[in-house]
């Protein structure tokens, strides 16, 4: 995968996560997400069937 294939994963990943987030809010189970230059910090419980969605579609050229 080239430079930007990386890139695209990544903020796919960063972009459900705070989406996850702020879902969270309303929810018992708070999510919290610290980003990073290259580390992202999470606390919470991670949906990781919708992360494992963000991915593939990524990595696909989708949304």
């Amino acid at each position: 995968m080239n430079e930007d294939g990386n890139e695209a994963v990544r903020e796919a990943l960063l972009a459900e996560l705070q989406r996850q987030a702020e879902t969270s809010a309303d929810a018992g189970d708070r999510l919290t997400v610290e980003p990073g230059p290259d580390k992202v910090v999470i606390h919470g419980p991670v949906d990781l069937d919708d992360l494992a969605m963000v991915v593939m579609g990524s990595l696909a050229g989708g949304p």
